[in-house]
């Protein structure tokens, strides 16, 4: 019944059974042979026809909608079949690196045969707990991941400005040095303490920049941040102030579990790799 489906929607795209049987390959005796059947099984006429034109009958035009449905439906199958056939991946990334995460999967998604990834947003503590449980393939994790997982394919972001407050003393500053920190409060995520850096330290979540935005907003204290992420944060109640602090930096690597090494795992590998070589 699909193919009958199929051609009464071509028909009734081109209102012409030559020309629709052109685009599906068939016979014009053929594509007239479908729509009879269609007809018969749905117990209506789809179409007036003469010598000279096609035209949709009201039960056609009513009926078109429904095919139409019908035939996207069935194309969504046939690609989410094809999806779940071919090998999968699960990754998890921190939001901060999400842009070379796609930029994974896509690389997957090119490679003959195809790996799919899919991906899950996750910060530290998350992620390193679905890698353990088994839930997720790989994971980046921000340096020095817990010591039962192997790492590759290490890459640093450059912190390279403070969040402050709206309002703060040092909001109209056109950058800052370390020195310009001493007697603050510096929010820190657990898995690195900002070293060179000096002030009052307050934990933060690991990789939950968004949350430690808002510990900055409410005056709970600074926040180092890459300019990758200040990029994209539109915020009234937090500004961002340059820092020149060179080696200051966050670095990530991809993690995993040594038990659960896959021929789809050692792939990801390489695409991480590639994706970091060629930017």
């Amino acid at each position: 019944m699909l193919k009958e489906i199929q051609c009464f929607a071509g028909v009734a795209a081109r209102l012409s059974f030559s020309g629709a049987a052109a685009d599906l390959g068939l016979s014009q005796p053929a594509m007239s042979q479908a729509i009879t059947r269609l007809e018969r099984a749905a117990g209506v006429r789809l179409f007036d026809r003469t010598a000279r034109e096609v035209r949709l009958t009201a039960a056609g035009k009513a009926l078109l909608p429904y095919a139409e449905q019908v035939l996207e439906s069935a194309s969504a199958f046939s690609a989410e079949a094809a999806r779940l056939a071919r090998p999968t991946i699960h990754l998890a990334y921190p939001p901060l690196v999400g842009a070379l995460a796609a930029r994974i999967a896509r690389r997957m998604a090119g490679r003959t045969p195809a790996i799919g990834v899919e991906l899950s947003v996750a910060g530290r503590a998350a992620a390193s707990a679905a890698l353990e449980a088994g839930e997720v393939s790989a994971a980046i994790l921000a340096t020095p991941a817990p010591a039962r997982f192997v790492t590759a394919a290490r890459f640093h972001v450059t912190v390279d400005h403070v969040a402050v407050p709206t309002g703060h003393a040092l909001e109209g500053r056109p950058a800052l040095e370390p020195a310009d920190l001493a007697g603050q409060v510096l929010l820190t995520p657990g898995s690195r303490p900002w070293a060179g850096l000096p002030g009052h330290r307050r934990m933060a979540p690991d990789d939950d920049f968004a949350a430690a935005l808002d510990l900055v907003a409410a005056g709970a204290g600074l926040l180092p941040i890459p300019h990758l992420l200040v990029r994209t944060v539109r915020r009234d109640d937090v500004r961002f102030v340059p820092l020149q602090a060179p080696d200051l930096r966050i670095t990530y690597a991809l993690a995993w579990s040594k038990e659960r090494v896959t021929a789809e795992l050692l792939a990801l590998v390489q695409a991480v790799q590639e994706a970091l070589w060629t930017r």
